[in-house]
């Protein structure tokens, strides 16, 4: 049974995002918080005052089924409210007007219960706050909150005139009136801030998608212009000089071939040029590379610290370690829940020695690595250096690279 947990976990949890990690976990808890108020605040209190009457039997039996039909109901509207303030769906208008349905019937069969002396005076308030609790929840996410508060408010006539009807009066009366009326700011505060925050969320994070792109975009934009810089002017030349060599050998003058032994020198010069800014497009600079992984795991909400020094490696080195930097950053981001990232560089006599530690994770079967550390190792091995990645323990995980200095 919990190896069977242990692989839901891994499949299915490991593989989410932080954010559907805190979406999930807050479904979850609105909807067992629903079953917990069915359970606690319906049904002990409908058993407690239950006589063994055909009528009260009947009618608790009834409350009892119709009040978990209740919850079911509220649980599956809320789930396409909450999308729908999300942005991802419609509003569901039908399964709200069921959940209503459902309300006003559970309050007219609770004060039936009540009339039927199955139902005591001082259990009467907490069962009406919770049959007002499932049309609530999907409520207050379709409407803005002052709307809420006025238009939910409207639900204490109903809940007053049944129970008026039923014997209830006086100060239990009033009791009953308030208790409806100050149950939505309570349920708006429980459903609608944790929407809220969802939704800031969400919002972040496509954020930072939305930053990542335009990061890829703007180097695109740089390395196009380059090229452009490089290339613009020479060709402009090489056309120039090739058109005058043309005119020349048609007039038979000997300097043609001069013009020509130039267009050669300036296309090998630009053939140079382009393979140096293609060579400085897939270099990655060590300290660039430290820096941008700081600047990215922070705005994640991701601690990184780095220890070593700022100088002393060849150029080779700097480009390959900064790959290293580059993959694990992306790694931890795309993996794992860290909070915390570790970079160090050693350097000894001949060798220079990056460490990439972090936490947050998860317990995995071994599986086939990526090719991202795959083609590491290619690079490093082109350089006479090494990687090796791997569990660490206690939830760490482990990137070391070595390369000659």
């Amino acid at each position: 049974m919990f190896g069977r947990i242990r692989g839901w976990h891994q499949r299915h949890w490991g593989d989410r995002s932080r954010v559907e990690r805190v979406e999930f976990q807050s479904r979850l808890l609105w909807s067992g918080a629903t079953w917990i108020f069915y359970l606690s605040w319906e049904v002990p209190f409908v058993l407690h005052g239950l006589r063994h009457g055909p009528l009260p039997l009947t009618l608790g039996v009834a409350a009892l089924a119709l009040g978990a039909v209740q919850a079911h109901q509220g649980i599956r509207a809320q789930r396409g409210a909450l999308d729908h303030y999300l942005g991802r769906g419609a509003a569901p208008h039908r399964p709200l007007r069921v959940s209503l349905a459902l309300c006003l019937a559970s309050l007219a069969l609770a004060a039936g219960l009540y009339a039927a002396h199955g139902l005591q005076d001082t259990d009467v308030v907490l069962v009406v706050v919770y049959l007002v609790l499932p049309f609530g929840m999907t409520y207050s996410l379709l409407t803005s909150p002052r709307a809420f508060l006025g238009r939910f408010a409207l639900l204490t006539a109903p809940a007053v005139g049944v129970f008026a009807v039923a014997g209830v009066t006086g100060a239990r009366l009033l009791a009953l009136a308030l208790a409806v009326a100050l149950s939505g700011p309570w349920i708006l505060l429980m459903a609608r801030c944790g929407a809220w925050t969802l939704s800031v969320m969400w919002e972040s994070d496509r954020a930072r998608e939305t930053e990542a792109r335009l990061a890829v975009a703007e180097e695109r934009l740089r390395f196009g212009r380059d090229l452009h810089d490089v290339l613009g002017r020479n060709l402009a030349v090489i056309a120039l000089k090739a058109e005058l060599a043309v005119q020349l050998a048609q007039r038979g003058r000997p300097e043609a071939v001069a013009q020509m032994v130039e267009v050669q020198r300036i296309a090998q010069e630009s053939q140079r040029e382009v393979r140096e800014v293609v060579r400085g497009y897939r270099e990655a600079d060590l300290g660039v590379e430290i820096e941008g992984a700081r600047g990215v795991l922070a705005a994640a909400g991701i601690g990184c610290r780095y220890s070593g020094p700022a100088d002393g490696l060849a150029v080779e080195a700097q480009s390959a370690l900064g790959w290293v930097v580059r993959e694990a950053t992306t790694n931890v981001l795309r993996h794992g829940d860290a909070r915390s990232v570790a970079i160090t560089l050693a350097l000894a006599e001949h060798t220079a020695t990056l460490v990439v530690e972090n936490d947050g994770v998860p317990e995995r079967p071994a599986g086939t690595p990526g090719s991202g550390l795959a083609g590491l190792r290619e690079r490093l091995a082109a350089l006479g250096g090494t990687l090796e990645a791997g569990p660490a323990g206690q939830g760490m995980f482990r990137l070391t690279a070595e390369v000659p200095r």
